[in-house]
């Protein structure tokens, strides 16, 4: 029953991250994220016996781990929810690019959220797409500066667009 139950509750918050309009949709996928996370770990306290007995000797999937799935495969999997997060998270990496504030908590949160989930849906939900939006934004833009620039003044946006990179990683 939990797996019914808690595939269930998950549509329904499906419905509730996809109907979030904008800016929200973000912030109503973090929030939704952290209460199953809560809900998670008192259905886990709650069902501990049968985690530590039950499910080794039947080979079933702890509730952690179900909890984590069940996400994955009701919101994340969405098709509706995957391409706006794809899209979204990818249009915040431009903004600031280009010079306007994020938020990036709400953006770390996010990613490590997918991180959470495992690495091969990190990678396939964003990283891969991240990686060839970067490399074509900074394509043209080295084409750009090269068209511009000497080679004194190439360098230094070059080095200024590095160190922009290295800022946004470690904060």
């Amino acid at each position: 029953g939990l797996v019914s139950t808690m595939t269930s509750h998950l549509k329904e918050i499906s419905k509730s991250i996809e109907a979030a309009q904008g800016d929200s949709f973000l912030e109503e996928l973090n929030r939704k994220w952290n209460d199953h996370n809560k809900a998670l770990q008192m259905i886990r306290d709650i069902l501990m016996y049968m985690d530590r007995t039950y499910i080794p000797s039947t080979h079933k999937t702890p509730v952690h781990e179900l909890g984590l799935n069940l996400w994955r495969d009701n919101i994340i999997n969405s098709s509706n929810i995957q391409i706006r997060l794809l899209n979204t998270l990818l249009e915040l990496v431009r903004r600031e690019r280009t010079g306007d504030v994020i938020d990036r908590g709400l953006m770390r949160n996010i990613i490590k959220m997918l991180m959470d989930l495992g690495a091969v849906i990190y990678q396939e939900n964003f990283e891969k797409h991240f990686l060839n939006v970067s490399a074509e934004f900074y394509m043209v833009e080295s084409q750009h500066f090269i068209e511009c620039c000497d080679c004194g003044e190439y360098l230094k946006k070059a080095e200024k667009r590095l160190n922009e990179e290295i800022e946004r990683v470690t904060h």
